[in-house]
């Protein structure tokens, strides 16, 4: 998550100046660890960078590379043409912004700190209540990866500012995307990412933690997981396919079988004295899914019992 609490700075794996990009101004409010590899990623790539903390004694190493460090935060935004704020959380982002609406005006305003759809989309508003074209971003890359090829943040909001600065946005990620002109919608794409990857992680430790019970160490395991990992990708298109369509075709394996399955792993778990909290909840929902009748649709269709949870 983007914040003011680590200088760590990520320059050297940012991609050098593109030639075919004019030099834009820019400005970044907020020197956490984020915001320092964004600020870093800008002057590779060519961009006069203005820089501003609200505390001191950071970014030194990118004023040593040329960045201006600017002494107020209007005078960081005056200075910017395009404007990136990466602070701790909106409560941050909104206490340094909501002095500088008219410093402002006729600037793009992108705001990368984490939060919900409804904290951007509530940002979104004073920005328009103020005439200041606005974009919400979510980075979806550790620091080290601002500035590659691969790095990927999205965008959300005012299409015509991010058209503006495509070339320049994607100075901090070759994968950038704009997803909409629903300025909660980077949030989202951000939420669900991240709901993917940490209910995996704790699927992934749990897995090791249940080897580990019979003497397996996670290590033996690991290559294995590897091999098992390339399966989710491909059903990845197919369960997004059979969600948006509503049709969860059980032929390959149903939903009931598949539960019997979570149960004896629960079982197994529950025997080692191993916290089961997690799975209780993946077999509480799947359950529900069979409840409401979809006990010989595939797997996809627990997404039904996440849907109705009263059920």
């Amino acid at each position: 998550m983007p914040d003011e609490t680590n200088s760590t700075s990520s320059a050297d794996s940012t991609t050098a100046a593109d030639p075919t990009v004019a030099p834009t101004p820019v400005t970044v409010l907020g020197l956490g660890a984020m915001g320092q590899a964004i600020a870093g990623a800008f002057l590779k790539a060519g961009h006069p960078t203005t820089v501003w903390n609200r505390s001191a004694g950071k970014g030194e190493d990118l004023v040593a590379r040329g960045a201006t460090r600017a002494a107020t935060a209007a005078d960081a935004v005056r200075a910017g043409e395009l404007v990136v704020v990466c602070v701790v959380d909106y409560d941050a982002s909104q206490a340094i912004l909501e002095p500088l609406a008219a410093d402002l005006s006729g600037r793009v305003l992108v705001n990368v700190t984490s939060d919900s759809p409804e904290r951007a989309r509530a940002a979104a508003k004073w920005a328009a209540g103020h005439g200041i074209a606005y974009l919400d971003g979510a980075v979806m890359i550790p620091t080290v990866m601002v500035g590659t090829p691969e790095a990927l943040l999205f965008y959300s909001g005012d299409e015509a500012a991010y058209k503006k600065h495509e070339a320049l946005l994607k100075s901090l990620g070759g994968q950038s995307a704009y997803v909409g002109a629903d300025h909660g919608l980077a949030a989202v794409y951000d939420l669900s990412m991240l709901d993917f990857f940490w209910t995996s992680m704790a699927g992934l430790v749990h897995g090791y933690a249940l080897a580990a019970k019979d003497g397996v160490p996670a290590s033996a395991l690991a290559p294995f997981l590897q091999s098992h990992i390339s399966l989710l990708a491909v059903l990845v298109g197919e369960t997004a396919k059979d969600v948006d369509a509503g049709v969860y075709p059980g032929e390959e394996g149903n939903l009931a079988m598949e539960l019997e399955g979570v149960e004896h792993i629960l079982h197994a778990a529950e025997l080692r004295g191993l916290d089961v909290s997690v799975l209780r909840g993946v077999r509480d929902v799947a359950k529900r899914a069979v409840d409401l009748g979809h006990g010989a649709d595939s797997w996809t269709a627990t997404v039904e019992g996440v849907r109705n949870p009263g059920a």
